[in-house]
């Protein structure tokens, strides 16, 4: 856990769809906003199918986007659904998924979020390496949470311990980096 201003930003290893404790949880969304297979999947297996429904009328959207919906049966009140690149296929792969990470947390300040939980996105099936993904992550909402009104907890929840470790690795060198300037 580190503080970058007034937000606290921490990285844990679990379940995106299980995180009770946050008003928004971010899905790594395929491009219908349908239910998927990992991330996707395992937030509208939890949401139940009013969430498909919601998205529907959404649909599709680009890489880098975002939409937000209500959580329906999950227990967070917001899902925000970010396209992210496909890697070797979308580019500029990094602007691509920084604005994903930027666009969720534009989305959850108009909505008065005050914590929100984020996958790795793009990090899954749409091939970005865990190392360049969490170093993209990591320093987009390092770089916005100064700026945040309502955003107080940024969490990523990562599902492998080891991909945890390397999140918190980077958090704590990005943190460093910053004491010393």
């Amino acid at each position: 856990m580190t503080t970058c201003g007034p937000v606290t930003i921490e990285c844990v290893t679990g379940n995106i769809a299980q995180q009770p404790d946050v008003e928004a949880i971010v899905n790594a969304a395929n491009a219908e906003l349908r239910m998927g297979g990992g991330v996707a999947g395992a937030i509208h297996r939890a949401a139940g199918p009013g969430l498909e429904e919601e998205c529907r009328p959404l649909a599709p959207i680009r890489p880098g986007e975002a939409v937000i919906t209500g959580g329906h049966r999950l227990p967070n009140r917001y899902v925000i659904h970010c396209l992210g690149p496909v890697y070797g296929r979308d580019r500029p792969e990094a602007e691509l998924l920084a604005s994903c990470y930027r666009r969720a947390l534009e989305l959850a300040e108009s909505k008065h979020i005050r914590s929100i939980a984020f996958p790795a996105i793009s990090c899954g099936v749409f091939g970005y390496p865990m190392e360049e993904g969490a170093r993209v992550a990591l320093h987009t909402v390092w770089e916005m949470a100064p700026t945040l009104r309502h955003v107080r907890l940024i969490r990523f929840v990562l599902f492998h311990p080891e991909d945890q470790q390397r999140f918190q690795r980077i958090l704590e060198e990005i943190s460093e980096s910053s004491r010393r300037t």
